[in-house]
């Protein structure tokens, strides 16, 4: 195909999980209750921290940070989404899909960092419990919420810029739900070495610091609590960690999953199905992950359930 500048091209074909007709019906119904439950979730999780002062604390109100995060991380796809399933026209125009990456990337990015933020939290908790409150201080999280918002903003900028100077081949179609930097990568006409090794470092610059921060926090988490002598003490050490190494896990697997399923078959949509855990299935599950293990949310949940009955 003739390569043009991608300014000469209004607007990509978004293909989607699925053309079979007889599946849109279920997939709309599936993926609008999931979204609800998403936000429904998260919307409770911060009016209960909000509302409960027995949650005033740096975790709950980095859980509360996360919590907004992922209300909009799943709002930069779902809607989109749902308007595609409902429609036979899955078109999305070059601006739309810049916007939509750049939401993407900010959101996923602010997700990343408040994890490590809580990592952080939980290392000194820990391991240095008696100089938490002078070093947990309401000031320094919220510093730190403002340098994880400014992070996530240049994050953002420079993989949109890097987006914008790519040239592609007429009939773009992108094999997913959304605008995806490396599908976009790999359609491109354009792409020369350069671009991938700029991508990979980007990659590693904003994403392996905050993996690094949380594999050494929980190194040093792992090697205080093994110093406890009593198992009591351990299990109550390690249950305070818990919920946040199940959404570690699921946001950095589901993520390693997805550039490992476009790396392996970059055409074809298995990609997109690994997107669906990464975007929409981690952001419900987090409240649910934080409610369950956690009594001190689980009982400002029931007051403010209680509360709302009685208005």
């Amino acid at each position: 195909m003739e390569p043009q500048n991608i300014t000469g091209i209004p607007e990509f074909l978004l293909l989607g999980l699925s053309e079979d007709p007889e599946l849109q019906t279920p997939l709309f119904a599936m993926f609008f209750f999931i979204y609800l439950i998403t936000l429904l979730g998260n919307l409770l999780i911060i009016l209960a921290v909000s509302t409960d002062t027995n949650l005033h604390s740096p975790m709950y109100f980095f859980l509360s940070c996360l919590s907004l995060a992922d209300i909009g991380f799943t709002s930069t796809t779902v809607p989109r989404m749902l308007k595609d399933i409902s429609t036979p026209h899955k078109i999305i125009s070059y601006v739309d899909c810049l916007i939509q990456l750049s939401l993407i990337l900010f959101f996923g990015c602010m997700d990343s960092l408040l994890l490590t933020a809580m990592a952080y939290d939980r290392f000194v908790a820990i391991c240095h419990p008696l100089h938490y409150p002078v070093i947990m201080k309401p000031q320094f999280c919220s510093r730190l919420v403002l340098i994880s918002f400014s992070i996530s903003i240049l994050d953002s900028q420079l993989h949109c810029l890097m987006v914008s100077q790519l040239t592609f081949c007429t009939e773009v179609e992108i094999p997913s739900f959304f605008c995806d930097p490396p599908q976009l990568l790999n359609l491109a006409c354009s792409v020369t070495s350069t671009n991938g090794i700029l991508e990979y470092c980007m990659i590693a610059v904003f994403g392996g610091p905050p993996v690094s921060v949380i594999l050494l926090s929980y190194q040093q988490i792992l090697s205080a609590v093994l110093r406890v002598p009593s198992s009591g003490g351990k299990y109550k050490a390690f249950s305070t960690c818990g919920s946040h190494l199940i959404v570690v896990g699921l946001y950095y697997g589901t993520a390693i999953g997805v550039y490992l399923s476009l790396i392996l078959s970059p055409s074809f949509r298995s990609g997109a199905v690994a997107s669906v855990v990464y975007t929409i299935v981690t952001p419900m599950l987090n409240p649910f992950i934080y409610s369950l293990r956690n009594k001190d949310v689980k009982r400002a949940l029931r007051r403010l359930f209680s509360r709302i009955i009685s208005f």
